[in-house]
């Protein structure tokens, strides 16, 4: 194994250049005469950057709900599609508790409104009086008009939505109103080459013990007029067989499951929603129409569990233990991606389809029509209900007596997180689709690292330092999203991992490679780390030394040495006996979680009850190796 470290990569000077060139024109028009409207459509021109064949990496979010979800709408959200949209360019909204949010790191590259289809827009035609749905008795509760408010009201309305019987179910023109005005939206908001937005909306549904099964439906272009909700049916396989019917008409899209933390162990159960043993059909339906799994979001990271994976000393992190709006505990096994993954190769051996094949990405869940997932620049999730330090728990309010304590709930567990990174071309509905389709993505808790994941069989440690190495690494091997054949048994993979840090962020502090596989009918997994920002890996233990990074809790200053950039050439010292998959997780030094930065500018003590600092991550989307029998 080799590791090297470069403080600069060619792509970053491209960037610089592609940033500094509309001013450089601007600047030679003033000088030669040229007109104002002429230098800017020169400068728009030049501000699309041309296609790029070893692809950059885009950031965005594929889970923001605006007022048009009915929970968004009950928290007081009162933020529209536009909105969020303009939001994720970089401008700034209103929160519903009346005070301006903006992304701290500026624009993102692409995002999906992806509202519930569940009674989509019902709940704001409620508090209309020109509109039907206002006379309902629903509509009084959640308009607080009766005993115990809209928190009452709320409580009421989610009971009913688990009964189905949350209206008389004449909504459809309602609901196909909203529809048409989130796509309106997406098509004013995307541009093409600078910003990409894609129509979505989320399919809510659950087990009968209320174990979490939401997916977000992404469209690559057009959508039909009516999405399909759990009104229609509860059973994801049906949305499957929606979303193939709907392929064959030209919409094309795919599916995202998110908070399988919260699912009780039924998102990635052998058995389907009926409970029937799962089959080679549903197999290939759920990975033709599920790509990929948000890993991480608000409400927790889903990547592994301490019961999970005991050796691994960062499974626990950012873990939200309960069903989703409950506060009843999530069973941890079938609720995780690793585990998952493993099981899929078990599936493949035992009885030959795997339906667990799916890559990585992180996006926000957030209420508020946009999400903030930066740790100093946190705003909660769920308009009013959170929308303040003291309701989030990270700054205590005076109890009866006079004392000070902490709130209690589970906003106190919720994350700063994240994003959804993708390799693609450039910024384009097309590319970035396809980027999600093959599964070249990656998702991180916030910040906008980058890390790019190979295997092969023929990677020397010269690839590290060659100019070339995407496109060699893609000659010679597959990305993140791939697999890989081996010739036989003998034949040995190799990895390149490659990561550059947010430079607004904290410096990185080690590259891991998570492997999983099967060996005597058990599931395995071991941590590897591959690169350290000081010394290498030791040999045996397969670990950095400690590293002697700190953060100062009274300023949130970050202390020690670290890496702006990280690369290895890899090696696995056992071989691959049958098959084996294999993901990238980059590691951040320490920084302040969200609840500490909070209680510094309150002035006052971190909640006791949560952790003071985060190591911030991201995770590379998976590699199969398969050996040849």
């Amino acid at each position: 194994m080799m590791v090297t470290r470069k403080l600069r990569s060619p792509g970053h000077i491209r960037e610089f250049l592609l940033a500094a060139l509309p001013l450089a024109l601007s600047a030679i028009g003033c000088a030669n005469g040229v007109s104002e409207s002429e230098t800017a459509s020169a400068t728009a021109a030049a501000e699309r950057p041309v296609p790029n064949p070893e692809r950059n990496a885009y950031f965005g979010d594929l889970h923001v709900h605006t007022q048009f979800s009915f929970d968004a709408y009950i928290f007081d959200v009162r933020a529209t599609p536009d909105d969020a949209y303009r939001f994720a360019k970089g401008e700034p909204i209103q929160h519903a508790g009346g005070y301006p949010i903006q992304l701290g790191f500026g624009a993102l590259d692409f995002q999906a409104v992806t509202d519930h289809g569940l009674y989509l827009g019902v709940v704001p035609a409620m508090h209309d009086p020109a509109n039907e749905h206002y006379q309902q008795p629903m509509a009084r509760a959640l308009r607080g008009e009766e005993e115990g408010g809209v928190q009452q009201g709320f409580l009421r309305a989610v009971t009913a939505i688990r009964s189905q019987e949350f209206t008389d179910r004449s909504t459809e023109a309602t609901e196909r109103a909203a529809w048409k005005e989130i796509q309106e939206a997406a098509d004013r908001h995307n541009d093409s080459g600078r910003f990409t937005t894609f129509v979505g909306y989320e399919f809510t549904t659950e087990t009968a013990e209320m174990g979490n099964l939401h997916r977000n439906v992404i469209f690559a272009d057009s959508a039909p007029d009516l999405p399909f909700a759990s009104t229609m049916s509860r059973n994801p396989e049906d949305l499957w067989e929606w979303m193939d019917e709907q392929r064959a008409l030209g919409h094309e899209a795919l599916a995202i499951p998110h908070n399988s933390n919260g699912s009780n162990g039924s998102m990635f159960s052998r058995t389907d929603f009926l409970g029937e043993p799962i089959d080679s059909a549903y197999a290939e339906s759920r990975v033709r129409n599920e790509p990929l799994v948000e890993i991480t979001q608000i409400k927790g990271t889903s990547e592994s569990h301490p019961m999970l994976s005991p050796s691994d000393e960062w499974a626990d992190f950012e873990i939200y233990p309960y069903r989703i709006a409950t506060s009843l505990p999530s069973a941890a096994s079938g609720s995780y991606v690793r585990e998952a993954l493993i099981d899929g190769l078990a599936l493949q051996q035992d009885q030959g389809f795997n339906p667990y094949r799916f890559g990585f990405i992180g996006s926000t869940d957030s209420h508020n029509g946009g999400g903030t997932p930066e740790e100093d620049n946190y705003a909660g999730k769920t308009g009013n209900r959170d929308g303040t330090p003291q309701l989030r728990g990270s700054v205590p309010v005076h109890d009866a007596e006079g004392g000070s304590v902490y709130r209690t709930g589970q906003s106190t567990l919720w994350s700063a997180s994240g994003l959804a990174g993708v390799w693609a071309e450039e910024n384009t509905r097309e590319s970035i689709y396809a980027a999600l389709r093959r599964r070249e993505t990656f998702a991180t808790t916030g910040p906008r690292l980058r890390v790019r994941f190979f295997a092969g069989t023929g990677y020397t440690p010269d690839l590290l330092d060659s100019p070339d190495l995407v496109d060699r690494a893609d000659a010679g091997g597959v990305p993140m999203g791939g697999d890989l054949l081996l010739a036989d048994a003998e034949e040995t993979p190799t990895f390149l991992v490659w990561a550059i840090r947010d430079a607004r962020s904290a410096p990185l502090q080690r590259v891991q490679i998570v492997k999983g596989w099967v060996a005597d009918g058990a599931p395995r997994e071991q941590v590897f780390d591959v690169a350290c920002a000081t010394g290498e890996p030791d040999p045996d233990t397969h670990r950095c030394a400690d590293q002697p990074a700190s953060v100062d809790l009274a300023t949130c200053t970050r202390r020690g040495p670290g890496a702006d950039e990280l690369k290895a050439h890899w090696i696995d010292p056992e071989p691959v006996q049958r098959a084996a998959v294999y993901y990238a997780r980059v590691l951040e030094n320490p920084s302040c979680r969200w609840s500490t930065w909070e209680a510094l500018r309150a002035g006052t003590p971190p909640n006791p009850d949560v952790p003071a600092t985060i190591q911030e991550r991201a995770w590379s989307s998976p590699i199969w190796v398969e050996a040849a029998r």
